[in-house]
């Protein structure tokens, strides 16, 4: 089964009802999944040559705004997501009963956060953008662990891309920073089975990521990709 990730992440700006249209979007052009970013800004992020602090800061999301957005994804009809930051988080997302744990590039060398989250023993998806070991990270767990091949430049140029030297049998999928749909195509058809990508109504919109961020049309053309690849099989 292939998952199409709409990485929401930052992209609603601090704005519940947008977060909730670009769900509804997610929803209607095809991703399995609606993601957000779960954090502590002040402790995430830092305010040392960071121009988008304040932004980073307007961003976050409270316990409140989870149990609302988690009730909307069901609403909906697709499954609430979350990268998680810290160890109290986790908690609010255990409260919501997130399905599966995501751990963004920034935290794969976190030991205490993914310890703390391998002892729930729910799927987890990895990404290992900023992952130095020639070697997958070493995760004890009873559930499924999916680690995504990812380049940590935003923007990621198409030619930074190994994909020739990329095992799809072994990396679970694929987190995308590419500019437009070819990059996202080209890993479902050499064998991704998850395919994250940041999500906004319009790349014209304030903030770092919108961007780099597919809209709903190329969430489309990505989803209706991986229903023809389903078909053929």
């Amino acid at each position: 089964m292939i998952k199409i990730i709409a990485e929401i992440g930052q992209n609603h700006n601090g704005d519940i009802v947008l977060a909730k249209e670009l769900i509804d979007a997610a929803k209607d052009n095809g991703a399995d999944i609606a993601k957000f970013q779960v954090y502590d800004a002040k402790s995430l992020f830092s305010k040392t040559d960071n121009p988008w602090f304040d932004y980073n800061c307007s961003t976050e999301l409270t316990r409140d705004d989870i149990y609302d957005l988690n009730d909307y994804c069901i609403k909906a009809g697709i499954e609430f997501g979350a990268s998680v930051f810290d160890i109290e988080r986790i908690k609010w997302l255990e409260d919501i009963k997130l399905k599966r744990y995501k751990v963004a590039s920034r935290s794969v060398n976190d030991t205490q956060l993914i310890k703390n989250i391998t002892k729930l023993n729910k799927p987890m998806i990895v990404s290992l953008g900023m992952w130095e070991g020639d070697e997958f990270p070493i995760i004890q767990t009873n559930a499924t662990v999916d680690f995504l091949y990812c380049i940590s430049k935003y923007p990621t140029d198409l030619e930074d891309l190994k994909f020739s030297s990329v095992d799809f049998s072994r990396y679970g999928g694929f987190s995308d920073h590419t500019i437009g749909t070819s990059a996202a195509i080209i890993s479902l058809s050499r064998g991704a089975k998850i395919l994250e990508k940041h999500f906004t109504l319009d790349k014209k919109m304030h903030g770092p990521d919108h961007s780099c961020s597919m809209v709903p049309s190329e969430l489309k053309e990505i989803s209706d990709f991986k229903n023809q690849l389903i078909e053929s099989l």
